[in-house]
């Protein structure tokens, strides 16, 4: 990262990264960029060595997890671990006085721990990525403004700029998490209900802007929102390029499918041009529609899904640290937040060259 940062009235804090990934690395450097004293836990943690601001710890976090106050203070712990990996910390997080911020993605998701946190003292905020993530503030946001709504969707991707390669994809963060979501029975709203379809199904095409048509199916990325929001129809579809998905799926019916053969098919290069993208789109019950779009083709700091994922991520620490009773004790969904977090996130986030458009938040 070779921007500059400025801050101005923060209190500077000692904060605890679980997980150097793609994204994990992002959020570690740019809180390091902040003035904060990061450490940074992994058991491949080569992308943060040597880097100023952040102190190393190399191995299995998972055995050390409750010991980490013997590294130094902890004001915040950030858990970027992946999967059911990141879901185990949080849950065994949620038996101290931490705040903890939770970017992990499992099935199983930290709203179960509610009341164990409560009792311990803990307080997590959970899923605050770009979606889930941002796309759940943004709805919230409609929620608020428009009152019942009749459809929220959300389509997202993080894709290479043209169809590269055999797959025409490449992973902007962990593989596994890629697979668990085309696997995962996506959790949809129909007639004011919550269901259960097939992920991968209602494929259909969506104009991407100046990428063109690209193909959009269902996914299990809705999460708190099912409960948070009322809708009589909502859904959340992944976005990628035409012929991935089929692939994918003729290859899963014939039984050729190797989970660590699409790890390494899949593994991120940073050689290739990429980009994120995301709409959300909310219409209320007499017709009214509020509709943002994001967009990002990386930068210096790094690439587009670390950028606009991290960023969201980051922000909601530097909320936190702003105002420390921003959340009670017990586990919270990023739709929790004041309107007023919202819009500094937006506002970062166009600030480092993320394109936002949609009705601004105030």
């Amino acid at each position: 990262m070779s921007q500059e940062l400025y801050r101005v009235g923060i209190i500077m804090a000692v904060i605890h990264c679980l997980g150097t990934g793609l994204v994990g690395a992002w959020v570690a450097k740019r809180l390091a960029l902040l003035g904060h004293e990061v450490h940074a836990y992994d058991i491949q943690p080569h992308r943060v060595m040597d880097f100023e601001g952040i102190t190393v710890h190399q191995g299995d976090i998972l055995e050390n997890l409750m010991s980490i106050s013997r590294n130094g203070q902890v004001d915040m712990v950030v858990n970027m671990l992946p999967g059911d990996i990141g879901h185990m910390a949080t849950t065994n997080l949620a038996e101290s006085r931490y705040r903890i911020v939770d970017l992990s993605f499992s099935k199983h998701t930290p709203d179960r721990d509610n009341q164990k946190a409560k009792d311990y003292g803990a307080r997590i905020l959970w899923d605050v990525g770009i979606a889930p993530g941002l796309s759940n503030m943004l709805l919230a946001y409609a929620d608020r403004k428009l009152g019942p709504l009749e459809k929220a969707e959300v389509w997202v991707g993080g894709n290479p700029t043209g169809p590269y390669g055999e797959w025409k994809y490449m992973a902007p963060f962990s593989p596994v998490d890629v697979i668990a979501e085309y696997t995962r029975p996506a959790r949809v709203i129909r007639q004011g209900e919550e269901i259960t379809l097939p992920a991968l199904t209602q494929r259909h095409m969506v104009d991407t802007g100046e990428h063109g048509e690209m193909e959009a199916f269902l996914t299990d990325g809705l999460r708190s929102v099912l409960k948070s929001i009322p809708a009589f129809e909502m859904s959340e579809f992944t976005v990628r390029w035409p012929g991935h998905i089929q692939k994918f799926i003729d290859e899963r019916d014939s039984g050729g499918l190797n989970e660590d053969e699409l790890i390494f098919e899949w593994n991120y290069d940073h050689k290739i041009p990429e980009f994120t993208w995301m709409k959300v789109r909310a219409e209320s019950r007499d017709g009214e529609i509020l509709e943002w779009e994001v967009e990002d083709h990386g930068g210096d700091d790094g690439h587009s899904m670390a950028r606009t994922t991290g960023m969201v991520t980051a922000c909601s620490v530097e909320a936190w640290l702003e105002d420390p009773n921003m959340l009670p004790l017990g586990v919270h969904a990023p739709e929790s937040l004041g309107s007023d977090v919202i819009a500094k996130i937006i506002k970062t986030m166009k600030s480092n060259n993320i394109r936002i458009d949609g009705p601004e938040i105030a």
